[in-house]
């Protein structure tokens, strides 16, 4: 066949750029029944063999949609319409279904636990090659291989069963390498993996651009994790940007895309690497080099608790806009929601409301079969340890985060305090929990989001449509609110789970697996306010995670789990400073906090000395409102800031600048935790 022309846009330009395209979308659009924007509109893109591609925008805007074009999803196995033409390996594909586009693609999607099929992690990354007819005798050597690329060795014969989310990843990724694939899409492989993982996934898609064969497409959030020390040049070398209509924003070589249009993806809630993103706040070029945003960074630290953070605004809406209604952005915050944005830090409270001593956690050995009736009573079930000697305490009105290396327990451990898995040992006390699932989509129960927010909400229809209102208003799911929730995007679904959870007002203790992996920028900074207003109001929250930029903005106190126990337990901040337990946790400080825990928090520290020799007797904080370490309040208030460099749109607008310059970025509060298949949850 013919060599593919090249096409405008998104084209790839890199060696193989003018000849036969590994993959190639000429305007496509998706729609779905009953809804009037289609999904994605009229994009073109084009990869050649060797080339990386990088795919950004908000949650919903299209990402998942169009590589789900790419392998035949859309539209053969979901009820959507697509246009446009899809090349595969110079070949047009668009009337091929999923199987036959299969033998050209590799595919690690947004949850990669949908697509394990089989009961051990050596037969799994097996079964693709199996499928391609690939020699038995290649076999073996092509699992090492592909495993090895993953970080993966260690998990060969383990049972798919047992492992964590990210173990989950990890071997997906080694089953979409294994096959050679002429095209790899990637669905935010990074989401749920540890530092060790994310470096493992930028190493492989760094050397399958080395060896020229297989086209890679990237979607990802955590942009600062996979690009590494060496920011925007560590990513994909060509970006395509989407807009929240489905819509191509900006495509062309990365840096010059991340640059150029740093505030309008910015305030537009997506993620960009740090030097980005500090260019978009501060306007100033050069991350944590530039003295101009060192400055600025240590002027907020220096703040009083609270200033700086500005008024949350829901990111669609135009700084200063009114709306269809009349109403201005001011008069549809939620009523509750505190005018900086977060709640007033107060003392934390002295009730414990949930506790656990000397808990042993596991999963059910396989086979295993715990005894029923009054013996079950009796006698600890069989599980295979993964945790010793747990324990702990979760006060109310403190958010408590719970880290560690994949596979470390952090999961297991919060289904067992939930009730969900059996102890093998040791007590749990404490009311009923919510809880949020690592996947979403295990816990829903209704067919409407609407009806899924309702699920065990008691009292009268008035009240439960009042509920239920608030928590569409609050967690931007209005516009889906009639949806079926499993035809949600990811970030949409995390978003459900937490605002349906965050419905039982009467539940005091929250426990959230990953509540942050999937969001985009401005989901993460609704989650947190979420978190923070839910202890202000006396609820205790304990979760789980991987972004320690999340965990120091958040939480008061960090519980570390490494080596099967307990590695460390405390205040947030000084665990953070503790190298020891770091190294032994395998958790490394992203640049912002490290570089913020050694001048911000060692200034602190100094100016505290002064303070006390200076001042015999201090007049004592006053006890409604904690004053914020510097290290918080410059976190929080990055996460509230708006951008203050020219957008493409705005550029060429003096008036729209100035109201774009001081608009406020952060958006409404977000949620809680979600339900399970299971009632028991609600």
């Amino acid at each position: 066949m013919a060599p593919e022309p090249a096409v405008d846009g998104a084209s790839g330009t890199g060696s193989a750029g003018a000849g036969r395209a590994a993959a190639r979308l000429a305007e496509v659009t998706v729609r779905a029944p009953g809804r009037v924007d289609p999904l994605i509109a009229d994009v073109s893109l084009q990869l050649a063999a060797g080339e990386r591609m990088l795919v950004v925008g908000p949650s919903g805007s299209g990402k998942s949609s169009l590589l789900q074009v790419l392998t035949g999803v859309i539209p053969f196995s979901q009820n959507l319409e697509s246009s446009g033409e899809v090349h595969l390996d110079g070949v047009e594909v668009s009337d091929q279904p999923v199987v036959q586009r299969s033998r050209r693609l590799g595919v690690v999607a947004q949850d990669p636990s949908a697509a394990i099929c089989l009961a051990r992690v050596d037969e799994e990354v097996a079964l693709p090659l199996e499928n391609h007819g690939v020699a038995p005798g290649q076999i073996s050597g092509r699992i090492d291989e592909a495993l090895a690329r993953s970080d993966a060795s260690a998990l060969r014969e383990r049972v798919t069963g047992s492992l964590s989310g990210g173990e989950v990843q990890r071997v997906a990724l080694a089953a979409a390498l294994a096959a050679r694939p002429a095209v790899l899409l990637l669905d935010e492989p990074t989401s749920m993996l540890d530092p060790a993982g994310v470096r493992a996934v930028r190493r492989a898609v760094d050397a399958l651009a080395d060896e020229g064969r297989t086209a890679v497409l990237l979607v990802e959030h955590r942009l600062d994790e996979i690009a590494g020390a060496d920011g925007a040049r560590g990513l994909p070398e060509r970006t395509v940007a989407l807009d929240a209509q489905g819509r191509v924003l900006a495509s062309g070589p990365t840096e010059q895309v991340l640059s150029e249009h740093a505030g309008t993806l910015h305030d537009g809630g997506c993620w960009l690497p740090l030097d980005s993103e500090l260019l978009a706040i501060t306007g100033h070029p050069g991350g944590l080099d530039s003295p101009a945003v060192r400055a600025w960074l240590r002027e907020q630290s220096g703040a009083v608790a609270g200033a700086g953070v500005a008024d949350p605004v829901v990111f669609e809406w135009a700084p200063g806009a009114r709306h269809g209604d009349g109403r201005s952005d001011a008069a549809v915050r939620d009523r509750g929601a505190d005018r900086a944005g977060w709640p007033h830090e107060g003392p934390q409270g002295t009730d414990v409301l949930l506790s656990a001593r000397s808990l042993i956690v596991g999963r059910p050995a396989p086979g295993a079969r715990a005894a029923r009736g009054f013996a079950r009573r009796r006698r600890a079930p069989v599980v295979e340890p993964v945790l010793r000697d747990v324990d702990l305490e979760l006060r109310a009105g403190e958010v408590v985060a719970l880290l560690g290396a994949n596979g470390s327990g952090k999961s297991t451990l919060l289904l067992t305090l939930a009730g969900l898995l059996p102890a093998g040992g040791g007590s749990v006390t404490g009311p009923r929990p919510s809880m949020v699932f690592q996947n979403p989509e295990l816990q829903f129960l209704a067919h409407r989001v609407r009806d899924e927010i309702a699920v065990g909400l008691t009292g009268g229809p008035d009240r439960i449509d009042e509920i239920v209102d608030r928590q569409l208003r609050r967690h931007r799911l209005e516009h889906v609110a009639d949806r079926e929730p499993h035809r949600l995007s990811g970030g949409e679904k995390r978003r459900l789970s937490l605002a349906a959870m965050l419905a039982h007002d009467d539940r005091p203790v929250l426990l959230a697996d990953e509540p942050a992996f999937g969001l985009d920028r401005r989901d993460t900074v609704a989650t947190a306010a979420a978190f923070r207003r839910e202890a202000a109001a006396g609820r205790g929250v304990l979760f789980s995670g991987h972004d320690l930029r999340f965990v120091a903005t958040v939480a008061d106190r960090v519980i570390v789990l490494a080596d099967g126990a307990v590695a460390a337990d405390g205040p947030t901040l000084p665990v953070l400073q503790d190298a020891h337990v770091l190294r032994r946790a395998g958790l490394e400080l992203p640049p912002l906090i490290a570089w913020l825990l050694a001048e911000v928090e060692a200034g602190a520290e100094i100016d505290a000395e002064a303070e006390a020799e200076a001042e015999a007797e201090p007049e004592p904080e006053p006890e409604a409102e904690v004053a914020l370490p510097g290290t918080v309040r410059v976190l929080r208030a990055l996460y509230a800031a708006g951008s203050t460099s020219p957008r493409a749109d705005t550029a060429d607008d003096p008036g729209a600048r100035k109201a774009h310059q001081t608009a406020p970025a952060a958006p409404p509060p977000a949620s809680t935790p979600s339900p399970r298949r299971s009632e028991a949850l609600r």
